[in-house]
């Protein structure tokens, strides 16, 4: 009890045995930070004992946060986009935009790797406004107007100025607001600050939309689209993949695309690979489509070079 207020603590532990008389003070202290940053590391409240793998995962981690705080200045990030298509037909109307980290020596580091890296040594708000800025400039000049769809993290919306950083990404590309799309996570929702709500709704004032990614792999709350002002769900690859064959992830794709119509909702399914696919997610009603069928991640000159193939080719016909 503090002044009235109830506090709920709780406590992680790092744990080190000294075996043998030759041990320095010094190694047990770090092994035993070490053993409680794997402790927080597994949801904190608990222990964890040191083991002399985890040196070597904290130090590659290490190495990694250096070389991500050098990869800005270097310019090392490059942003792939991937084309997303209007069902039925492939006609592209979108792209996401997709952050690339070609290292010199690692080669292209996977974002499952560096992402959750910036997001926790606080490199993800300036990275992010970079994206923003160099994929708003890019589309702007392209031959079509099309969507771009950009990813928010959760810490974008408790550090920096997110609004600051999209009015200025807009303003200096000078692409129009409507042909923007933030996508956001039900992680996002779930740990809302009560700032989270008004944000999205000023990103909306702009005409901009929102899209909730990864749709149906979280806890998928219903109350996140009656309380939050989304336009689009994005259907995971988790129920795409083994189409045709999986009659339950066909049911669940049906019970979403129903769902979404019902609400006037438009809907994205990720990770379509095969024309049966399409043509099964286009009869479900889904409104958009994304996947290999249509286009992996590609430099924006490759894009460019699709949308006026496309072009020429409508014209001709």
């Amino acid at each position: 009890e503090i002044y009235g207020h109830t506090a709920i603590i709780g406590a992680s532990a790092g744990v080190v045995v000294a075996k043998g008389g030759s041990v320095r003070g010094l190694e047990l202290i770090r092994a035993a930070d070490v053993a409680l940053y794997g402790a927080k590391a597994n949801g904190g409240n608990g222990f964890c004992f040191f083991e002399p793998q985890m040196g070597l995962k904290l130090q590659l981690r290490r190495s990694l946060e250096l070389d991500l705080r050098q990869a800005m200045e270097r310019d090392e990030f490059e942003i792939y986009y991937q084309p997303q298509t209007r069902l039925p037909g492939n006609k592209i109307v979108g792209v996401e935009a997709l952050i690339r980290w070609l290292h010199p020596e690692r080669g292209f580091v996977s974002p499952m790797e560096f992402i959750p890296v910036a997001e926790d040594v606080g490199l993800i708000e300036p990275i992010g406004a970079w994206l923003l800025k160099e994929a708003c400039t890019e589309v702007a000049n392209w031959p079509e107007q099309i969507t771009l769809a950009v990813n928010l993290s959760a810490v974008q919306f408790t550090t920096g100025d997110l609004l600051k950083t999209v009015s200025q990404a807009l303003k200096q590309s000078g692409l129009p607001a409507e042909q923007l799309e933030f996508e956001i996570t039900e992680s996002l929702l779930m740990k809302e600050t009560g700032t989270t709500l008004e944000i999205l709704n000023k990103l909306r004032e702009l005409n901009s939309s929102i899209a909730m990614d990864d749709f149906g792999t979280g806890y998928s709350s219903l109350s996140y689209i009656q309380k939050y002002p989304i336009d689009k769900i994005k259907i995971d690859r988790a129920f795409v993949m083994d189409l045709p064959e999986n009659q339950e992830s066909l049911a669940i794709v049906n019970a979403i695309s129903a769902m979404a119509e019902s609400l006037g909702l438009k809907t994205t399914a990720e990770g379509i690979e095969t024309k049966e696919q399409a043509r099964i997610l286009s009869k479900a009603g889904c409104t958009f489509a994304q996947g290999y069928l249509f286009g992996k991640p590609m430099p924006a000159a490759e894009i460019v070079e699709m949308l006026g193939t496309k072009r020429r080719t409508k014209r001709s016909a």
